[in-house]
C-alpha cells in the first residue's frame, strides 16, 4: 500500500513538472539568437613604420664646415661607419679631410705659426659612443611621417695638421631622419677639443664642426 502511494505520489508530481519543461524548450525554439543591427563599415590600411633594426651597419658620408679656433673656418668631407649595438646605443668611427690658413697671421707679421705654407691639409679619426635620446617621428604635410631621432655622441681620435699629431676629444649631437627604411640623412655638430702650442704657448682649443650627411644601413 506504502509503495502505491509513493508511486502516485511521484506520477501527480511529474505531471505537473512536464509542462513546465515542454514550454521552455519551446520558447529556447522559437527565440531567434541575438544579431547585430549595424554593421561597422571600417576601412583597413596597411602601415609601414621605418625603422632602424638592431645591430645594423649604417656607412655614408658627409660634407660641412670645420672652423679651427686662431685659424679659418674651411669645408670639410668625410666617411663614417656606424654599428648599432642596440635600438639605443651605437659605435661610430669617423675620418675627414679639411685645410686650413694661417693668412692672417702672414699678413700681419705675427709669430710664425708652424706652417710650412699657408694652406695645410688637415685629418681626423676618431672612435665614439653614440645615444639616441629621442627617437619619434618627423611630418612632412599630412601624408608623409618619417622615423627620426636625437642623439648625443663623444670619443677619442688624432687630429693631423702642420707634421703635428694631437690627441682630439670630440662631442656633440646630432639628428637622424631615416627617409626609407635603410636610407638616412643626419644633420650634425661636433666640438674638436685638443691641446695645441703652434701659437707660442700651448692652449686648450675648441674646433666646432657643422655637417649634413647620407647613410644607408645594411
Amino acid at each position: 500500500m506504502m509503495n502505491r502511494n509513493i508511486l502516485m505520489l511521484f506520477m501527480g508530481a511529474a505531471s505537473q513538472l512536464l509542462p513546465v519543461f515542454v514550454l521552455a524548450d519551446t520558447e529556447d525554439k522559437s527565440i531567434p539568437a541575438q544579431e547585430q543591427v549595424i554593421q561597422p563599415q571600417l576601412e583597413r590600411r596597411d602601415v609601414k613604420v621605418p625603422h632602424i633594426n638592431a645591430d645594423d651597419i649604417e656607412v655614408g658620408f658627409y660634407t660641412g664646415i670645420l672652423s679651427m679656433e686662431n685659424f679659418s673656418a674651411e669645408s670639410v668631407n668625410g666617411v663614417r661607419l656606424a654599428y648599432h649595438v642596440t635600438e639605443d646605443f651605437f659605435i661610430e668611427g669617423a675620418y675627414a679631410r679639411s685645410t686650413i690658413s694661417d693668412e692672417f697671421f702672414r699678413s700681419r707679421a705675427f709669430p710664425i705659426t708652424g706652417f710650412d705654407k699657408q694652406d695645410e691639409d688637415l685629418t681626423y679619426y676618431n672612435l665614439s659612443l653614440g645615444f639616441n635620446v629621442l627617437p619619434g617621428e618627423i611630418f612632412i604635410g599630412r601624408r608623409w611621417a618619417m622615423a627620426s631621432a636625437f642623439y648625443i655622441i663623444g670619443g677619442i681620435g688624432t687630429t693631423t695638421f702642420a707634421n703635428e699629431n694631437f690627441a682630439t676629444f670630440n662631442f656633440g649631437g646630432g639628428y637622424r631622419i631615416l627617409l626609407t627604411d635603410w636610407l638616412a640623412m643626419h644633420i650634425d655638430m661636433r666640438d674638436y677639443v685638443f691641446d695645441s702650442d703652434l701659437l707660442g704657448q700651448n692652449k686648450r682649443t675648441n674646433n666646432f664642426e657643422a655637417t649634413v650627411g647620407i647613410t644607408v644601413f645594411f
